[in-house]
């Protein structure tokens, strides 16, 4: 059972395809194919569903995908161990994030860690809170950026708190307040974040008891922006995400000053790669 073909599998699935696949690991497409085919022979059942939209995982597949990839992950941690303790630094760090994160944190974080830690690679996969917790969970990555708090038993380190603000369009009556009522808004049209993308929200209007006027759920945070500028309703979204706001939106604080909890999760902090500490420190580091 060789370990080129886990890599092959958790590769394929990572990227959706054997082409791409081929291309990262530096294999023929025929060599990738003939990798799974020899997995699916010697396990006895198909791992892959080849369709006109892509590649997607067989219900076995979904199985045993886990344990591959925490065998490539011991692997990985294990190399890592052997360099550390020849005073080497090596290794591959996988992150989970969103977008706020990858915009407002991540680029001057991963540019001084390059300089100190040159031959640490980081690869990012970005997505919604639900995409990151199924990373985390099946392994896809070593930790991932999260809105505490997450409903799965995770390691949890918390990072940074951040503002909740309410966006309004310009003339809009509330844009006189200093501050808004959470009451103030059951009344307003209101667009939503998708809850894939954002439960935040949802809990403010939760802990008020309040059911609000959703005209739109939308998961890309400049289409919300772009919705509460042409005035079909108002907003709540987190002040990391507002920080290009055209001139015809307000942003107004809150009654109570809610936030959202930003911070780090994986199956186990203590047993993640050397790297991928060495990476959380970083982080840390730039955040004080």
């Amino acid at each position: 059972m060789s370990l080129t073909k886990f890599e092959v599998f958790s590769t394929i699935v990572e990227l959706g395809s054997l082409t791409k696949a081929a291309e990262t690991l530096g294999l023929t497409q025929s060599a990738v194919s003939h990798a799974i085919a020899s997995l699916e022979s010697e396990w006895g059942f198909s791992l892959l569903v080849r369709g006109r939209s892509g590649i997607s995982l067989t219900a076995n597949g979904e199985r045993v995908l886990r344990h591959v990839r925490e065998i490539l992950r011991w692997r990985e941690q294990l190399a890592q161990e052997i360099a550390t303790i020849n005073g080497l630094e090596s290794g591959t760090v996988r992150i989970g994030t969103f977008s706020s994160v990858s915009v407002q944190w991540l680029p001057e974080i991963m540019k001084q860690f390059q300089l100190n830690h040159p031959a640490i690679e980081i690869k990012l996969l970005e997505g919604d809170y639900e995409d990151i917790d199924h990373w985390i969970s099946s392994g896809a990555v070593d930790f991932g950026f999260v809105s505490l708090p997450v409903a799965k038993a995770f390691d949890i380190l918390p990072l940074r708190k951040d503002r909740m603000l309410c966006m309004v369009p310009a003339g809009h009556p509330l844009e006189q307040q200093t501050q808004v009522q959470i009451e103030q808004l059951a009344h307003e049209w209101f667009i939503m974040p998708t809850e894939s993308c954002d439960n935040d929200v949802r809990r403010i209007f939760q802990k008020h008891k309040i059911v609000p006027r959703i005209r739109f759920e939308l998961a890309d945070d400049q289409a919300i922006i772009s919705m509460v500028q042409n005035g079909l309703g108002v907003s709540i979204l987190p002040e990391m995400v507002l920080f290009r706001i055209p001139d015809n939106v307000s942003i107004l604080s809150l009654e109570g000053e809610p936030y959202r909890s930003i911070g780090i999760a994986a199956q186990n902090l203590e047993t993640i790669s050397p790297a991928a500490k060495t990476f959380i420190r970083s982080i840390q580091s730039w955040l004080a």
